[in-house]
Formats: C-alpha cells, sequence, structure tokens
C-alpha cells in the first residue's frame, strides 16, 4: 500500500508491503511520485522490486573508507593498498553516489592518472571495482547488476622490466637517498627481499650469531630463511629498537625513494626492481637457479626468470670459453 501526501514543497511516498522494507521517496511533481508508487508496488508484486535508497545514500568514498578500514588490513600487501586508497580518496569520483557512478567517471579518472604505469591505474580501478564488489555481496548494499567498471577498457600492462642498475648507478642513488630509507635501500639490494617483507620483519626473526633473517607469512604464504651478507649484518645490529626492524612507513618511503631517484635521473626504475638486482648478481656471481629460488623465495622459475636481468655485456667474457665439440 503506498501513502502520498505533500510535505512543505514535497510530496512525500511511503510504501508498505509485507516482506518489504518501509520505502520512502520525495518528488517535487504529484504525477511523477504517483507514477514511481505504482512503478514500486507493481515490481513488489512481481517479486522483482530492489531497494536502492541505501546506494543513493552512499557515495564512493564511504564505501572506499570502509573497505580500507576492514578489508585491506587482512591483505599481506594492507601497506601500499591502503596508500593507494587514500590517494584516491582525494580525487572527485570519490563524491559521486552509488548510483549515479557511470563508466564515464572511472574513464576519467583512467584519464587523470595517465602520467602514472599502466599496472599502477589497473590496481586503483581494481581497487574500486574490489570495494564495489564487497559492498554488494557482504554489506547489503543493493547496487545495479552490472558494475560500471567493467565497461571501462583496462591499460595494456607489459610487466617484463628489464631495469638493474650498474653498481655506480646504485652508488649514486644511495647518496641521494635521505637518512630515513638509506639503511632501508641498501637491505633491499643486498637481500632481495620484497618491501612488505623487509618492513614487517622483527627483532626476533633477525639471527645475529647465524647470520641469518626470517620472513614470515611471505606473499606466497611460506617462511623464507635466507643467510645474509657482512654488509646486511652490520646494518642490522644498529637497529635494535621498535616494535620491528626497520620502522618505516610505506608512504613515506615511496615519497622518499621517488625524490631521490629523480635526483639521479633514475625515474624509470622501482624500489622493487632492486630485488631483480639481488637475484641478477646472485645469478652472475655463479649460483644455481635452485639456490637462488631458495633466497628469492620464488616457487617457480619462470616467475624467477622476470627477475634475471641478463644482459649481452654480462656474458662477453663467457662466451669466449665456450668449448665447442
Amino acid at each position: 500500500m503506498s501513502y502520498i501526501r505533500k510535505k512543505r514543497s514535497k510530496w512525500s511516498v511511503q510504501i508498505k508491503k509485507k516482506g518489504y522494507p518501509i520505502i520512502y521517496k520525495s518528488f517535487i511533481q504529484k504525477s511523477d511520485a504517483t507514477k514511481w508508487a505504482k512503478q514500486v508496488e507493481s515490481d513488489m508484486d512481481r517479486n522483482i522490486f530492489e531497494d536502492f535508497t541505501t546506494a543513493s545514500n552512499t557515495t564512493l568514498k564511504d564505501i572506499m573508507v570502509r573497505y580500507r578500514d576492514e578489508v585491506s588490513p587482512n591483505k599481506k600487501g594492507h601497506k601500499s593498498e591502503v596508500h593507494r586508497i587514500n590517494k584516491l580518496l582525494r580525487h572527485k569520483i570519490c563524491l559521486v553516489n552509488l548510483m549515479r557512478l557511470k563508466s564515464s567517471h572511472v574513464a576519467g579518472l583512467k584519464n587523470d592518472l595517465k602520467d602514472l604505469a599502466p599496472q599502477t591505474i589497473k590496481h586503483y580501478i581494481q581497487l574500486i571495482s574490489a570495494a564495489w564488489n564487497t559492498a554488494k555481496r557482504e554489506w547489503g548494499i543493493t547496487l545495479p547488476a552490472q558494475s560500471p567498471l567493467l565497461l571501462v577498457s583496462m591499460p595494456v600492462v607489459n610487466n617484463e622490466r628489464e631495469y638493474i642498475l650498474t653498481y655506480k648507478q646504485y652508488s649514486e642513488l644511495l647518496a641521494a637517498c635521505s637518512d630515513y630509507i638509506k639503511d632501508f635501500v641498501k637491505m633491499l639490494y643486498e637481500t632481495g627481499a620484497r618491501y612488505s617483507e623487509l618492513a614487517d620483519l622483527k627483532h626476533d626473526e633477525v639471527n645475529l650469531v647465524a647470520k641469518t633473517i626470517k620472513f614470515v607469512d611471505t606473499k606466497n604464504g611460506d617462511n623464507r630463511t635466507i643467510p645474509i651478507n657482512d654488509r646486511a649484518d652490520s646494518i642490522l645490529k644498529r637497529y635494535r629498537f621498535g616494535p620491528t626492524v626497520f620502522n618505516i612507513e610505506y608512504g613515506k618511503f615511496y615519497e622518499h625513494f621517488c625524490r631521490a631517484r629523480k635526483k639521479v635521473d633514475l625515474e624509470y626504475f622501482h624500489a622493487h626492481d632492486l630485488r631483480a638486482c639481488y637475484i641478477t648478481n646472485a645469478l652472475l656471481s655463479g649460483m644455481s637457479l635452485a639456490e637462488i629460488s631458495a633466497l628469492s623465495g620464488h616457487k617457480s622459475l619462470s616467475m624467477l626468470a622476470r627477475y634475471t636481468r641478463i644482459k649481452p655485456e654480462h656474458l662477453q667474457e663467457k662466451v669466449n670459453k665456450i668449448i665447442w665439440i
């Protein structure tokens, strides 16, 4: 049963039907209120009515904040994800309510981020999609059947990278680093660890007597213990206090690292490429792929191969030693 009455300057509609929540909506014109009420009652009679009231009163910002606070902390890569969400919250797309969100808004976001790497843009769009799906499936917010994010083409990503540093470039990068990140950058280079593995490293996971460190619950779900060289050992001896060995925040690290690489004209170089430097150096030093895999934590040789960035000049001396039969 629908009830229509004038309230101030608008026509207010109230619909009550067994099995459904009470529905309210206001209109400027009485004819619009009557038409809407008939449509809703008809949909309820046919059991196809969907209540989009909550979605209409919820902005993208609302679900992104909830996703950041409730879902992201349970992920291994939560630090970088929270950093991205906080940046995304400053974009105008987050002011749009969920019922008005269209593919054109997402395309506009993609265009505003065009100066970023394709994979980074893809991460932002996937974050919105993840929050949308979580709101629909787990938070009880009724949303349109088709997500507007599915109508936007994803940027083409080429995951193959070939950047590693010469020792001169590495030295220049270190010189440009602030004191806040310098030792952390050295450790990434000397251990081949992922950012999250090193940032989460606790004091009881460091054995200075055996010269080993243990990475717990890594990206692939396993624990990994690796030996460390003397350079890494000397750094760890200077860090004895705090909840973790390196009390460093992802956002600040990223900001400092970007500033340092810009100073030495290495803007194409990512912090994660330090892992490739370590793996490539290990391979050139004579280690087998099985040994390197034990250090890096890669479970397949195909994934490990992406980090072994051997260049022709590395092989110049070795080709002269090939024995021809």
